[in-house]
């Protein structure tokens, strides 16, 4: 259909937009293969970062290279956390004021800059730390931008009976990552002497990642955006583009009836304000479930990867050298998990998926432990057990970040996946302290049993949290599990309204929700009535 153009029409008038039921009905396609293999990349990258940084650290406390004291090495993991909740809370602002496209590619560049930078480190003293713990920092709020941008581009943009397996694919593709930094480190930490190997290592990302910039300049910005934002025919050419790519791979489009078109407004810019606002006012269940799965998964996976080591070695006796073949198993189980189950969350549902994920991990956890502390299980079956465990749980905690993004509105969209990221990441920090003081010496299984049994709780209060406030968005359009806040009218009222008057007796007295051309009050019902479509609006 033909887009509407921006300058004929009054800038308070409605538009009548088919876009959104457009991309909810397209056929997979080349296009949305590559565009996950374009965005996806950045998780790679995260799980390549930290597990870089993880290998080298004991590398840059020797005089041959940094010189860094055991703390001082440690701060680097932490400053790069900073950075990522900095750069989320940064970005995802700036995603939701000018467009997904735009900073994907920002956040990249920044996450490139700060990672090359920090290999040419060359000398030792409070200056070049300094400058080691800025380039960790920029790095980080590059890759925090990320998590904002390019989820919020990969929900808007993927046909909803895919969305939720897509998104939960390239949230774990970070294990990838894990696994890839893990075999090159190995083998350039043996190839090379080690004052070049940790320069390497850190260039890895920003020479795997280069290439990237190319291919993502080439991907169109989400037509949801622009059709929220009154550049609709902007929207219209972003649409076709699509569209031409998806006939181009032989699929052939659905029709879309006019029923399926939102009506809606331009609105103002939404602010972090606008956000609390609807998180307080308007959604606070959805609020609680979204701090509480990003919380809950964020806290288990941080105690649990980063002590990872500490327990093979002082529990098990596991040598330093042989520890990252242990590690591999234990990336490769978390990496198979969303693959597996990802598209059980489009199929069986979000809630019982979710809430599964995480209350089989809480439990299975809590078993683990117990057969930890009476001291039956050897190295290998430690790292089984946490396999099988972390299978599942890898696909429930991806599902925190799909849930953070899909059941808010468009407009404060990045803004509540950077929100709640940095609230998940700001609670998991403390999780590989205080695990590590559980371990101590290696000689005290009893306090780490304790510590285990408060992961394995903590994951089954995710799983109830799910289980009592989730929102069964399966399949469903964005646009009805979270009403935009421009929406002025939407097809799901105009059917209900329908369905209603052909039910309806003769004398009844038919009550129309949502008063005279306003919509239903906002609340935790993603399926809100409004009123019939203008028919004299015209469709994008």
């Amino acid at each position: 259909m033909a887009a509407a153009n921006s300058s004929s029409r009054p800038a308070d008038s409605p538009l009548r937009s088919l876009i959104p039921a457009r991309i909810d009905r397209m056929p997979w396609s080349g296009f949305h293969t590559k565009m996950i293999a374009a965005l996806g990349c950045a998780w790679i990258l995260d799980g390549l970062e930290i597990t870089v940084a993880s290998s080298v650290t004991s590398v840059l406390t020797r005089s041959e290279t940094l010189g860094l004291s055991s703390s001082e090495a440690g701060l680097i993991a932490t400053v790069y956390l900073i950075g990522q909740v900095t750069g989320a809370l940064f970005f995802g602002r700036m995603a939701d004021r000018f467009g997904r496209r735009k900073l994907f590619l920002l956040t990249f560049g920044v996450y490139l800059f700060g990672s090359g930078l920090t290999a040419l480190t060359y000398g030792q003293g409070p200056g070049w730390d300094a400058y080691l713990y800025l380039t960790r920092f920029i790095a980080g709020t590059g890759i925090g931008g990320e998590y904002a941008a390019i989820n919020s581009a990969i929900q808007e943009m993927m046909p909803a009976r895919f969305r939720g397996r897509v998104d939960l694919l390239v949230n774990g593709t970070y294990w990838a990552g894990a696994m890839v930094g893990t075999v090159a480190e190995l083998m350039i930490l043996s190839t090379f002497d080690e004052s070049v190997a940790w320069r390497i290592g850190f260039l890895l990302g920003p020479v795997l990642g280069f290439s990237v910039l190319f291919v993502r300049r080439h991907l169109p910005e989400s037509p949801r955006w622009l059709i929220m934002n009154g550049r609709e025919a902007e929207a219209e050419a972003a649409i076709a583009r699509i569209e031409s790519a998806v006939r181009g791979h032989g699929k052939k489009l659905p029709p879309v009836d006019e029923k399926d078109a939102i009506e809606i407004t331009e609105s103002e810019h939404a602010t972090y304000v606008t956000l609390l606002r609807v998180l307080f006012k308007e959604y606070p269940k959805r609020a609680v479930l979204a701090s509480t799965l990003m919380i809950t998964q964020s806290f288990l996976y941080n105690a649990i990867f980063f002590t990872y080591t500490l327990v093979l070695t002082k529990f098990y006796g596991v040598s330093d050298k042989d520890a990252p073949m242990y590690l591999l198993a234990f990336a490769a189980g978390n990496l198979a998990g969303p693959i597996i189950l990802g598209p059980l969350f489009d199929i069986v549902g979000r809630r019982w998926l979710i809430a599964g994920t995480y209350l089989f991990s809480g439990c299975a956890l809590a078993v683990t432990a117990t057969l930890f502390v009476t001291d039956v299980l050897t190295a290998t079956t430690q790292t089984i057990a946490w396999c099988v465990i972390f299978f599942f749980a890898s696909a429930g905690a991806s599902s925190g970040y799909l849930t953070a993004g899909e059941i808010f509105p468009l407009e404060v969209r990045g803004k509540a996946i950077a929100l709640f990221f940095a609230i998940g990441q700001c609670a998991g920090a403390t999780g590989p302290y205080f695990y590590g003081w559980l371990i101590g010496d290696g000689t005290e299984r009893g306090r780490l049993y304790i510590g285990f049994l408060m992961g394995a709780v903590i994951m089954v209060v995710g799983g109830l949290a799910e289980t009592f406030l989730g929102v069964d968005a399966e399949r469903k359009s964005l646009e009805s599990v979270a009403k935009p806040l421009s929406v002025v009218r939407t097809s799901v009222g105009a059917a209900r309204r329908r369905t209603v008057k052909k039910l309806k007796k003769p004398g009844d007295d038919l009550v129309q929700p949502g008063g005279d051309g306003a919509v239903g009050k906002s609340g935790d019902d993603p399926d809100q009535p409004g009123d019939e479509p203008r028919a004299d609006t015209p469709a994008v």
